[in-house]
């Protein structure tokens, strides 16, 4: 798995040198001339801790929470107030944990990014299942939320029972949407479970959409080592079979693919925190892209709230990326979306696509990988899979040892990729 991943990054970064994040941060992000930007807030609170989830999040208490907030607070009035005037951003997204939680002071976090920045395209927000009724939905929609993805995993009670979950009440669920209602419905569903049909996963969207959804994410379940889950993974070929299955379904639908893993029934019913050019995160082990770094966050609540009271940036890893390290992170995400613009690439980085990875793109396209036209180069099935194959290698590679040492060290020396 390393193997695969390493020699594909020493070819497409044209360097023996690994991605090196360090104990370091800027005082100052450097980000009032970045474009297409986004915002993303982590909550890491849970009323209770799924096994399988493999993000920073710890067991809810009202005073722990409510100190978080009141240093994610100083976190955004720090951050956004080192640049003059008001930042355009794109938008604005809630992950967790369980944001709802924060429910009563979401205004108050809302208020405060729009302080700082103008929000373009809406906020959204992560709901578990149990924090979909009609009183919790109606103060996030005045706190401004435009957009909410719902944590279902799956409406079938045999995959309820392996990932932890209890039953969700469906009707309970349908009449809520239909008293609150959001500009993007959105509903996670997990694939490749074990023994999981293309009846069960074709089930569960059906279900979605007939809740209320206008927007579904079918997300690969991913094993990852750090997580007490016994859920082993599905093997590659069923995997591939169920994958290629249910995208044949959802386009014989007439749904339309909003990346790799989202599907909606509407062009505008859009939910995705990832594909921006650049973002700023703010919270326990949120992100930060940059136009030449990458930070991350500490992923202990204790150490953030000290750091923050000692009036410095919580983070606690940041990469400076090399110029081609910092196009193969734009392309690996930007094909997240199933398509990667030339002209976007070449304002972005000065430089032509072809000119950089034409080889590589040529030879995708033989393989069948992508096709190409009028500057764009889009993923073919055939190419999503792979695309999805290979994004499995990178996180257990990858993400699944970054978030392994950080959830154990505040604040790691070093790590190397």
């Amino acid at each position: 798995m390393s193997i695969l991943t390493n020699l594909t990054r020493m070819w497409l970064t044209r360097s023996f040198k690994p991605f090196i994040f360090r104990n370091e941060y800027d005082r100052i992000l450097p980000f009032e001339n970045c474009e297409n930007m986004g915002l993303y807030i982590h909550f890491p609170f849970c009323a209770g801790i799924c096994d399988f989830c493999p993000y920073c999040k710890v067991l809810y208490s009202k005073e722990q929470a409510e100190r978080y907030i009141d240093h994610l607070l100083y976190e955004i009035h720090k951050v956004g107030s080192s640049h003059e005037g008001k930042k355009k951003v794109t938008s604005l997204y809630f992950g967790g944990g369980t944001p709802a939680l924060a429910k009563d002071r979401l205004k108050e976090i809302t208020d405060a990014v729009r302080e700082h920045f103008e929000i373009t395209e809406g906020i959204g927000l992560e709901l578990h299942p149990d924090n979909v009724v009609p009183e919790t939905l109606r103060k996030i929609k005045e706190a401004g939320v435009t957009k909410i993805s719902i944590g279902i995993q799956s409406f079938l009670p045999k995959y309820q029972d392996v990932l932890g979950r209890k039953k969700v009440d469906t009707e309970s669920l349908r009449k809520a949407l239909s008293e609150v209602s959001f500009e993007t419905v959105s509903m996670d569903l997990i694939f490749a479970l074990p023994g999981q049909t293309y009846e069960d996963l074709r089930s569960d969207i059906d279900t979605a959409f007939d809740l209320g959804a206008n927007h579904i994410a079918i997300y690969p379940f991913i094993d990852f080592t750090f997580t007490s889950s016994p859920v082993k993974a599905m093997p590659k070929k069923m995997k591939r079979d169920l994958l290629d299955r249910i995208t044949k379904y959802c386009n014989g639908k007439g749904l339309i693919r909003n990346s790799i893993w989202t599907f909606s029934n509407r062009e505008d019913a859009t939910y995705s925190s990832m594909t921006r050019d650049n973002f700023l995160g703010f919270g326990c082990s949120a992100t930060t892209l940059l136009k030449d770094s990458f930070k991350i966050n500490t992923f202990s609540v204790d150490e953030y709230c000290r750091r923050l009271d000692s009036d410095e940036l919580p983070t606690s890893l940041t990469i400076r990326f090399s110029p081609r390290q910092r196009m193969v992170y734009y392309l690996f995400w930007t094909f997240y979306s199933t398509r990667a613009d030339e002209k976007a690439f070449e304002d972005f980085f000065g430089i032509p696509l072809k000119k950089r990875y034409g080889l590589e793109l040529k030879l995708a396209k033989l393989l069948g990988f992508v096709t190409y036209k009028d500057g764009i180069y889009e993923l073919t099935l055939k190419g999503a899979f792979y695309y999805h194959y290979y994004e499995n290698y990178y996180t257990l590679s990858y993400i699944d040892k970054m978030w392994g040492i950080m959830r154990e060290e505040a604040f790691p020396d070093k790590i190397e990729l």
